[in-house]
This record gives C-alpha cells, sequence and structure tokens, in this order.
C-alpha cells in the first residue's frame, strides 16, 4: 500500500499532463524560435498554454511569462522589480512566514542595501493588515506577501492587502507568491490588485521545472536572464516546450471540476483534523474550514521527533513531510512554525500532511490508525 500525503512538495503529474509532454518531445521538437513549420508548431503549445493561463486568471496573454518553476518567478520578481525601481525607493515589505525564495531574495537585497521590514504573523500564521499599514512608506517599492503559506496551510487577506497599499502608496508594486495557491483558489490578479504573482507546475500535478509570472502590464522589471531576447526580452533562453505545454494542460485540468476538486479536499481536510485531534498530545497548527487551505495539515506530536515519525509512516507506505521540502533534510527550525509561536519542545516535532485531488478518506482513516500505533510505540520507547 502506497499513500501518498506530501502533495504540498510536489504532485503526480497528470496521464494527460504526460501525454502533452511526450507528443512535444517525439513530434513537435523544433525550437519555437525557429521561422520553419518545425518552429511554428511548437510555437502554438506556448501560444495554448498563454492562452490557457491567461483564461484562468482572466488577464492578458502577454502579461504571462514562462520560468524554471516558482524559485525563479519569485526571484525574477523580487529581485528584478527592486532593481527596476531602485531609484524611486530602497524599502521592501514581506512577512516572517515566506518560502526560502522569498526570504533569500530578500536577505540578498538587504545585502545590496536594500531596507527590508518583516512583518509579524498571529498565531494562525496571518499577517495583521494594521502592522502592513504602518510599514507601508513613500520609499515602498514592493510588497511581497504569499497568498497560502507552504507549511501550516494559513491563508492571507490578500485583496484587503493590495486595496491597502494601492490606498496608502500608488506606486507600490504588490507581489503574491500564490505557488500554493493556484489549482486550488480563483485568482483573478488584474481585480484583485496583484502586479506580480508568481506559479509552479509541480504543485497542481504539472511537471518540474516549469512555472510562470504574471507581470501587470506596464509594469516595469528588470530581466535576470539575458541573451535571445525570447519572452519579450523578460526571461530569455530558448523555451521549455514540453515543459509549457504540461503547464497549460495541468492549469486546465485544476480548473475543470473545480469547486468539486476544492469541496472533495476541503471535507478531507476537516475530517482529518476532527480525527487526528482525538489522539493524545497532538496539537494541530492548520485551521479548519475557509480559514485554511483544502489540502494542508500541519500537526505537531509531543515526545516524538518529526524524522522519526516521519520514517516510521514510512513503513507503513505513508509518505508526508517534515515542513518544507526545500528545507526538511535541513536541521534548522522552521520560521514560519517560530513565528506562529509554536512552544520550543514542537519544534521538532512537527509534520506536514498534504493533499490532492485523489486523496481518499480511506487513507487518511489508515494513516489515523497508523499513528495512534506508532506514536504509543515511539513515546514508550523514548520514555525508556
Amino acid at each position: 500500500m502506497e499513500i501518498y500525503l506530501d502533495n504540498s512538495a510536489t504532485t503526480q503529474v497528470a496521464a494527460t499532463v504526460r501525454d502533452i509532454m511526450v507528443e512535444t518531445m517525439d513530434m513537435e521538437y523544433g525550437n519555437p524560435s525557429s521561422m520553419h513549420l518545425k518552429g511554428v508548431a511548437a510555437e502554438k503549445y506556448i501560444r495554448g498554454a498563454k492562452e490557457t493561463l491567461a483564461r484562468i486568471l482572466k488577464v492578458q496573454e502577454k502579461e504571462i511569462f514562462f520560468t524554471s518553476g516558482g524559485t525563479e518567478s519569485n526571484n525574477m520578481a523580487i529581485i528584478g522589480a527592486a532593481m527596476a525601481h531602485k531609484r524611486r525607493g530602497m524599502h521592501l515589505i514581506t512577512t516572517k512566514i515566506e518560502h526560502p525564495c522569498v526570504t533569500k531574495p530578500m536577505q540578498y537585497l538587504e545585502e545590496q542595501g536594500f531596507e527590508v521590514t518583516w512583518l509579524n504573523v498571529d498565531e494562525y500564521g496571518v499577517v495583521s493588515l494594521d502592522e502592513l499599514k504602518n510599514a507601508i512608506r513613500e520609499d515602498t517599492i514592493l510588497v511581497s506577501i504569499m497568498y497560502v503559506n507552504n507549511e501550516i496551510g494559513a491563508v492571507q487577506p490578500i485583496k484587503e492587502a493590495a486595496e491597502l497599499i494601492k490606498k496608502i502608496n500608488p506606486k507600490t508594486l504588490f507581489h503574491v507568491d500564490a505557488i500554493q495557491a493556484f489549482g486550488k483558489y480563483q485568482i483573478y490578479p488584474s481585480r484583485m490588485g496583484i502586479d506580480l504573482m508568481s506559479i509552479s507546475g509541480h504543485k497542481f500535478h504539472g511537471p518540474k521545472g516549469i512555472g510562470a509570472l504574471y507581470v501587470k502590464d506596464k509594469v516595469r522589471i528588470r530581466p535576470l536572464i539575458l541573451g535571445g531576447g525570447q519572452q519579450q526580452d523578460m526571461r530569455s533562453g530558448t523555451e521549455n516546450v514540453p515543459g509549457i505545454a504540461g503547464i497549460g494542460m495541468a492549469a486546465k485540468v485544476a480548473y475543470t471540476d473545480f469547486a468539486e476538486k476544492r469541496a472533495h479536499q476541503m471535507a478531507l481536510k476537516d475530517f482529518f483534523i476532527d480525527e487526528i485531534s482525538k489522539l493524545d498530545g497532538v496539537k494541530v497548527n492548520s485551521r479548519k474550514g475557509e480559514d485554511g487551505a483544502p489540502h494542508i495539515v500541519s500537526v505537531s506530536f509531543e515526545g516524538v521527533r518529526s524524522e522519526v515519525l516521519l520514517h516510521s509512516l514510512e513503513e507503513k507506505g505513508i509518505y508526508v513531510s517534515a515542513g518544507s521540502a526545500c528545507s526538511s533534510n535541513k536541521p534548522a527550525v522552521s520560521s514560519t512554525l517560530a513565528a506562529i509561536g509554536l512552544p520550543k519542545n514542537l519544534l521538532d516535532s512537527t509534520l506536514r500532511f498534504s493533499f490532492s485531488s485523489q486523496t481518499t478518506k480511506e487513507e487518511l482513516e489508515y494513516c489515523i490508525e497508523s499513528l495512534r500505533s506508532l506514536l504509543q510505540i515511539l513515546r514508550r520507547y523514548r520514555a525508556k
């Protein structure tokens, strides 16, 4: 038996996504910049993916740029915007629970002389709009806030934040890391006041190594990758046609029967929280219902190290993670768990369970029963 509950780290590629990628590699393998028919055929896949994403987001096709993934999209948005607007100001704002591919670029910019304000979050991981309001200044050029936190599923008030930012300083750009939100929420960047937004294909049953960045028309950012001038000079390099075709198909699949898929995941999440809360010595760090994302549950287990419990579940065919997949193999304490004030004795005792539309209630029941027996054994062993 294999039960995969690590969908926030990556998802299984959908069959239709695989098929269209194989098609581009086997049949339409031309360089999309070439003028002959093979190049034109390849370029059609790029246009098709742009059309799909633009339709879902209700934006213009020219506002969609393809990248190598969420990390590049976030770097491109943050560093590109900062460098393009530094003459107007050197102040940036973000939160203390961002993904490393946001915090690292912010720290890099601090080294370049920029000033970064790091916003606090409450016990649920939600940023304070009052703190954001007080942080915005005349020289604030960029605010970056993630839509859904990748570790605990906290959902930020993005629309309200955008309204606040534009009211106080209309020139301030607003970037949203929507990597864990795309496919789980209906997101309309232009209507919501978002200037820059990042997504990543492998978070919604697309391939790894492909992402996209929405850049609102007329918003200036400095390109990070220079070369042949592909993608309107914004991101040079021969386009990854199989990946682009894949992310386009994955987006189409994600938003087909969207309401049903989302309701299924939300019901699973609430069921899982209810059942796991019945176990002794357990603290759930994620919220039920619409207060939290539909696919992420963070749980702390008293008296058991997360790595030990993770591998014990693995022996039973259950795959989960100890926080962010980008840092779960490192000894550093989670900045997100620290920011929400999780007690020190639980920082190294927390696992993340994340679902997809393919996850079943029976799988979660098996996971709960496995946890019930494992916790008794592991705590007894530790007590000795």
